[in-house]
C-alpha cells in the first residue's frame, strides 16, 4: 500500500526544485488557484490562461488538419474513381455520360456538360460570350446571368469552371456549374479540372487510334 503524500512535504519539493514546471507546462493549465489580488498570483494566472488558450488552439488547428486530411482523401478517391470510369469507357458516348453523371453525384455539380463543337460554332459562342475558348483555356469564376443562361440553358447557375478540349477537327468544353455564386473561384478548381480535362483528351486520341486501325 503507497504512503499517502503529505501535502507539507510537495511545499517543500517544490522550494526545493522552483524549476519543476519548466519542463512541465501542461501541469499548469490543470490546475486550480484560489482568487487572490497579489500582483505574483495574477501574473500566474494569466500564464495558466495563456497556456489553456495555446492548448485549445492546438487542439483546434489538430481537428482542422485532420477534417482537411479526411477531405483531401475523399476528393482524392472520388477522382480516382472516375479517372478509371473514363478509362473504361469503351466510346464517346458512354464517355460523356460517364463525366456528366458521376460530376453531379460524387462532386455535388449542379449542372455538367460535356460537348463537342465545330470550329465555326466555338467561334459564335466566343462572339456571344465574350469568352475565349483556345486549346487549354480555363474559364473559372461568376459570370453575368446572360452568359451563364446561354452556356448552360440553365437560369439557376450562378458560378461555372470550363476546360477546353481538343478532339481532332471538334472542340469540347467540359462545363461546371454551380448555384452558389461563390462556389468556383479558387485556382483548386481549375487544377482539378485540368487535370480531368487531360485524362479525357488522352482518352478521346486512344478511341480514335483505335477506331482508326479497325478501318485500317
Amino acid at each position: 500500500m503507497s504512503k499517502k503524500l503529505d501535502p507539507k512535504d510537495v511545499e517543500l519539493f517544490l522550494l526545493d526544485n522552483i524549476d519543476f514546471f519548466e519542463s512541465r507546462e501542461s501541469l499548469l493549465s490543470e490546475m486550480k488557484f484560489k482568487d487572490s489580488s497579489s500582483s505574483a498570483s495574477s501574473l500566474l494566472e494569466r500564464q495558466i490562461n495563456k497556456l489553456r488558450d495555446e492548448q485549445k488552439n492546438l487542439i483546434d488547428l489538430l481537428t482542422s488538419f485532420i477534417q482537411t486530411a479526411q477531405l483531401n482523401e475523399d476528393l482524392f478517391n472520388k477522382s480516382k474513381e472516375l479517372t478509371l470510369s473514363i478509362l473504361e469507357a469503351l466510346d464517346k458516348n458512354e464517355i460523356i455520360n460517364t463525366v456528366q453523371n458521376d460530376f453531379k453525384k460524387s462532386f455535388n455539380v449542379n449542372n455538367c456538360q460535356l460537348d463537342f463543337y465545330s470550329n465555326s460554332e466555338i467561334d459564335d459562342i466566343e462572339q456571344k460570350t465574350g469568352m475565349s475558348f483556345h486549346k487549354g483555356a480555363i474559364h473559372c469564376g461568376s459570370f453575368s446571368n446572360e452568359k451563364m443562361e446561354f452556356l448552360f440553358d440553365d437560369n439557376k447557375v450562378e458560378s461555372l469552371a470550363i476546360a477546353v478540349l481538343v478532339n481532332k477537327s471538334e472542340i469540347g468544353l467540359l462545363k461546371l456549374g454551380s448555384y452558389e455564386r461563390t462556389k468556383y473561384l479558387g485556382d483548386e478548381d481549375t487544377t482539378f479540372i485540368e487535370y480531368i480535362r487531360d485524362i479525357l483528351e488522352k482518352k478521346f486520341q486512344s478511341i480514335d487510334s483505335l477506331n482508326a486501325w479497325k478501318i485500317f
